[in-house]
């Protein structure tokens, strides 16, 4: 027999259980109404899809398709989730009452279920509050780098950030900060799950967001946080009269997020006149109608208008960030009238050396190089590397993703180190340690400011990171991936590697190129030790294995956290002098199609290969 309310559909009875909770416990009209249709329709599979699996919570929080059922971003699962969270800082915070916690949004809707993210941040605000705990709401959309920002400058106890950064549009995301103002870590993400699972049924009230209206636990940050987060990135602008008299123009896109109002005050601070911005994409608009996908690391396809703009104004460079405004691309035009799109790496070289260039200007004292640190993740290139090698500072990698390069930078500035730069390849930069995650807001004029400086010498990005290279070596890289939707697929390539003779031994070559060492961070296996034990963290629940080649190659293939993707980092290092760069590239390009021949093998396995 059926449950009450449920379906009767012979489903099986955690599918009836789940539908039945829902039908009692969601108050919004629109979804509520969609599971009915599909229960009186009898619509198993959608109901299998809706209600089959609970998102899951990890360390990014959570992100998934805005809909009905516990499996999708709904006011429902907004509710449960941070009713978890909730009784989790209780746990482990004994002043949350007097310290409270900050929560922001970015612009993502969906109309079919009434999910958008200020109406998402709103329920989870009236969450804490029915428990006395003090929130620091937004009034409005900012970068997802003002919660980690709040955090810190407010000592707080957490942060939220309602956003899918660079997602298809019918996303949504739940992005949480810990005290410390980087990213939470296993275990937190456990604890918060298990939190979760403890706390399903909406407290009393919870629905009631008409609470936070007047209530004396709910703040705005807003104008304060604006102001004083533009006064500490001043202290990042080097030639402010640079900037003033500079000839050099630039245009902006927010590509429908929530960058725009951001990066022109961020300008402002510097001096400069405002950047030119692509009027379509300006003001945001949850629909994305410009692009396929609402991400700059996709390259040209995103930077189409912003072109069409910059060569209407004359400008010659263009800086786009992805809509949650944590990431930037930057485009330069060269002498042929190409517009060149500058990869993460590249832009995390120049960065890196005008970082470094800027703070020695103004430390002539060369014992404080023992104090300065950068980081960048494992599948980033190893150019901070050779810098540091030849200056004199300290460069780590992290695994992958800022919330390592967070924490690591906030352990390091805890010892009294000054961790000047982090970046990863995925074009995320954090250029001032006030943030201690990637922030495309500052990344935007302080890559302003370092273009302008090089105009007054004559020079362009482009020709400056050839001289990068130059002196410290070229660093070609090349990534990519292949699609495929078949978890036990990815996990029979992987296992065929550790396996690659029968005898459980790894590839000695690939193609023509001789390996020389292999790290596999899923099995903590790394032969460069003298224990054989890797020192990153490892982790069983995802793949990653490096090779080093020979030749001076690195490659690493990992799967994706958040997407269907098996990717692939590769990156050629020449020690400094000369060297022909064509010729590196040609070398590198060989080494990327061994790869994929051998070790991907597209056909066996049947990968797609990444649409061009």
């Amino acid at each position: 027999a059926a449950a009450p309310g449920g379906c009767g559909l012979g489903m099986d009875t955690r599918l009836d259980q789940e539908t039945a909770r829902w039908l009692r416990w969601d108050k919004n009209p629109l979804t509520l109404e969609s599971v009915k249709q599909l229960i009186a329709d009898g619509n198993k599979e959608e109901l299998e899809k809706c209600f089959g699996a609970r998102m899951e919570f990890g360390t990014a929080g959570l992100r998934a398709p805005m809909g009905a059922g516990i499996s999708r971003m709904n006011g429902l699962t907004i509710i449960q989730t941070t009713q978890g969270f909730c009784r989790y800082l209780e746990k482990q915070f004994s002043d949350l009452k007097q310290r409270g916690v900050v929560i922001s949004f970015d612009a993502r809707a969906h109309p079919p279920s009434g999910g958008n993210s200020r109406r998402f941040a709103r329920l989870a605000a009236t969450a804490f509050i029915t428990q006395g705990i003090p929130v620091y709401l937004f009034s409005d959309i900012t970068p997802t780098p003002f919660v980690p920002y709040t955090v810190l400058h407010l000592k707080l106890c957490a942060g939220i950030m309602i956003t899918a950064s660079h997602n298809p549009k019918q996303d949504n995301g739940y992005k949480v900060y810990w005290d410390n103002g980087a990213q939470i870590t296993s275990p937190h993400d456990k604890g918060i799950s298990q939190a979760i699972e403890e706390n399903l049924e909406p407290w009393p009230q919870v629905w009631d967001d008409s609470l936070l209206n007047g209530s004396p636990l709910l703040h705005d940050p807003s104008a304060s946080i604006n102001k004083s987060y533009f006064e500490d990135l001043k202290k990042y602008c080097f030639h402010r009269s640079v900037n003033r008299e500079t000839k050099v123009k630039f245009v902006h896109t927010s590509v429908h997020g929530v960058g725009h109002d951001f990066v022109q005050s961020a300008f402002k601070a510097f001096d400069f006149a405002p950047p030119e911005a692509v009027p379509e994409q300006k003001d945001p608009d949850p629909e994305f109608p410009t692009v396929k996908y609402p991400n700059p690391e996709e390259g040209k396809g995103v930077l189409t208008l912003s072109f069409a703009l910059a060569d209407k104004t004359k400008a010659r460079i263009i800086l786009a960030n992805d809509p949650d405004a944590d990431r930037l691309a930057v485009a330069e035009k060269q002498d042929s009238g190409e517009w060149r799109v500058f990869s993460g790496n590249e832009l995390g070289a120049l960065l890196g050396w005008w970082l470094f260039t800027s703070w020695k200007e103004k430390n002539q004292d060369h014992s404080a190089l023992k104090d300065i640190y950068m980081l960048s993740s494992t599948v980033s290139s190893k150019i901070l590397r050779a810098i540091a090698l030849k200056e004199g500072f300290h460069f780590e990698e992290t695994l992958t993703g800022f919330k390592w390069m967070g924490n690591r930078a906030r352990q390091l500035i805890d010892q009294g180190k000054n961790v000047l730069f982090a970046f990863e390849e995925a074009i995320g930069y954090m250029c001032c340690p006030f943030v201690l995650d990637k922030d495309g807001v500052s990344a935007a004029v302080i890559s302003a400011e370092l273009a302008s400086f090089l105009a007054t010498k004559n020079l362009t990005l482009s020709q400056q990171l050839k001289a990068i290279y130059v002196e410290y070596g070229y660093h070609i890289t090349k990534a990519s991936y292949f699609i495929c939707h078949d978890q036990g697929t990815i996990k029979q390539l992987f296992e065929n590697l550790r396996n690659y003779d029968g005898k459980n031994n790894y590839p000695k070559t690939c193609g023509r190129f001789a390996i020389s060492g292999i790290r596999d961070l899923t099995t903590g296996y790394d032969d460069s030790q003298p224990d054989k034990k890797a020192v990153l963290p490892t982790s069983k629940s995802s793949q990653m294995i490096t090779f080093t080649f020979a030749n001076g190659g690195v490659a690493t293939m990992r799967t994706s956290g958040t997407e269907p993707k098996i990717k692939y980092y590769s990156e050629l290092c020449a020690p400094p002098g000369n060297s022909d760069p064509e010729q590196l590239k040609k070398e590198l390009n060989e080494l990327v199609s061994a790869i994929e021949e051998h070790f991907f093998q597209p056909q066996k396995y049947n990968l797609q290969p990444k649409a061009e």
